[in-house]
């Protein structure tokens, strides 16, 4: 039997997790779900009192930070949860000989390549988030060699509040709508990177370290908007518009196409 922790339960893929697992024909995997108001990954000493008591053989980190542009102001939350939790994290499962696996993102890299990003690139990131993420795998894998880190990008699902919900709410109140169409990357299902997790769970892969998953397709913003209405029955009229005609206070990459 596999006892595994899932942090961050109620984000989108916490959730997508729970959905996969529920699925699951496995009955050696055994799936423990915390959300922050049950383990807060900030509070060492939580983090200590609960390992103390529970034995796990995996952790998923899925408990992030990820209001991009309030990062830019929120420094200290940002570091707080994506790199500081994560250490925590670590060094508990460390101590327990436990495989960690950190989710972590494009947002590490800059965006100025034209070549998909490999796990062996250097990163670069341009904006407080992205900083935050790569200090967090970079904590996470010193803290414990048995660390699997797994970079994605522009992950969607119907749970929570992402590119996907929004549109689909933005799409029933409006017959018009402008969407970046210069940023490109992968958009990637949290319900296809759940299976992926599991998979490496239940096959005992030990290969630790970087690596990325992301969505097949390759496309911008405005591609993924026309995706979503057609898929979804929408006649909404979408307008391509450049980055500069929608200023944000954090800085995103022009170009996140991850590649294994």
């Amino acid at each position: 039997m596999k006892k595994i922790l899932v942090t961050g339960a109620n984000g989108q893929l916490g959730r997508s997790l729970k959905e996969v697992a529920g699925k699951l024909q496995d009955q050696q995997l055994q799936f423990v779900f915390m959300d922050r108001e049950q383990l807060d990954i900030t509070r060492k000493e939580l983090l200590e009192t609960f390992f103390f008591s529970n034995r796990m053989d995996y952790c998923i980190n899925c408990a992030a930070y990820t209001h991009v542009d309030l990062a830019e102001t929120e420094v200290e939350k940002a570091f707080s949860v994506n790199s500081d939790g994560p250490a925590y994290l670590a060094e508990e499962c460390k101590a327990q000989d436990a495989v960690l696996i950190h989710v972590s993102t494009d947002y590490v890299f800059d965006g100025n390549s034209d070549q998909a990003y490999l796990p062996d690139d250097v990163p670069n990131p341009i904006n407080v988030y992205g900083k935050s993420k790569l200090e967090g795998e970079r904590r996470a894998a010193n803290q414990n060699p048995k660390t699997i880190i797994v970079r994605t990008s522009w992950l969607y699902s119907e749970y929570g509040k992402n590119f996907y919900t929004t549109m689909l709410s933005l799409m029933g109140e409006r017959d018009e709508l402008n969407v970046v169409d210069d940023q490109i990357g992968k958009p990637t299902d949290a319900r296809d990177l759940a299976k992926y997790i599991c998979e490496i769970i239940a096959s005992g892969d030990s290969d630790y370290g970087i690596r990325h998953f992301a969505g097949p397709q390759q496309m911008s913003w405005y591609e993924f908007a026309q995706k979503i209405a057609k898929e979804n029955g929408f006649k909404t009229k979408i307008n391509p518009i450049p980055t500069s005609a929608y200023p944000t206070p954090a800085a995103r990459p022009m170009w996140s196409v991850l590649g294994d």
